[in-house]
């Protein structure tokens, strides 16, 4: 116990005495860096020592030595292994359905309606205006003359023809049965007492039935209900009359020509005689009504 005891002076001496030579010492400069020397050859590296014994430990409260490094941080430890899934809850009972409602009662079937009427026909439309006549074709070459063809059979006995002049030389009269009028164009009659002398001198007179009947005659102009018959016009041999309706087969027609010489007359004799009643006329010219 006695060494130990006395080295521990000695030491903290020799401390205090290192600690104070070097506060006492100044640094002197820095000398000349020599020359550096050849490098030696390389010797073989000798045999490592054995190791010494380890000395005696130091008495206790001698000088607490620097801490020494960290160590290195130790190796992560294993991942524990996951636990095992807990097991899943049961599932809630579903609720029970409603019953279904009860059906709702199907509707009555609808009658069908009846049919309705059958609406009235549409007027029948007024007849468009004749068209002008086309160009006359080019008349074509004489050919040869062909050879005469068998007599082909007698025809049907055609229709009765108008009513011939009454025998009175300075009067005639005609009837034409069954003409047709219409809003476009003429009616024509064909009447072949008028004659230029007629045209130039005498008088003509149109009276009208319809068809068929033996009524009074009417003269013309005529009017009924807004229908209308006029004389337009007259030359030799016709007389063209014009409607404002269209309706066929539908009049009779009295045509009365009178010479100049003959109008003298009646004129002289019947003066104010009215022309328009055909019953005058008829008697004074004994005419057949």
């Amino acid at each position: 116990m006695k060494p130990i005891r006395l080295l521990l002076p000695m030491l903290s001496i020799c401390l205090l005495s290192i600690t104070a030579c070097k506060k006492d010492k100044t640094a002197g400069p820095a000398g000349a860096t020599g020359a550096q020397g050849a490098t030696g050859s390389q010797g073989a590296t000798g045999a490592t020592g054995a190791a010494g014994p380890q000395g005696p430990a130091g008495p206790a409260g001698g000088p607490v030595g620097p801490t020494g490094a960290t160590g290195a941080t130790g190796a992560a430890g294993a991942t524990g292994a996951t636990g095992a899934t807990g097991a899943t809850g049961a599932n809630g009972a579903a609720g029970a359905t409603g019953p279904a409602g009860p059906a709702g009662p199907q509707g009555q079937k609808g009658t069908t309606g009846a049919t309705g009427a059958t609406g009235p026909a549409g007027a029948t439309g007024a007849t468009g205006a004749t068209g002008p006549a086309g160009p006359q074709g080019q008349k074509g070459a004489n050919g040869a003359t062909g050879a005469t063809g068998q007599t082909g059979a007698t025809g049907a006995t055609g229709a009765t023809g108008a009513t011939g002049a009454t025998g009175n030389a300075n009067v005639q009269s005609y009837i034409i049965p069954n003409q047709s009028v219409f809003t476009a164009g003429f009616t024509t009659l064909n009447v072949p007492a008028i004659t230029q002398s007629i045209v130039d001198d005498g008088i003509i007179l149109v009276y009208l039935r319809n068809s068929g009947t033996t009524g009074a005659w009417y003269p013309i102009p005529y009017s009924e209900s807004g229908n209308t018959i006029n004389l337009d016009s007259f030359g030799v041999g016709y007389v063209n009359l014009k409607a404002n309706f269209s309706l066929a087969n539908a009049f009779d027609f009295r045509v009365v020509v009178i010479s100049g010489s003959g109008l003298t007359t009646l004129n002289a004799l019947h003066p104010g005689m009215n022309y328009s009643n055909f019953s005058e006329v008829a008697r004074v010219l004994h005419l057949s009504q």
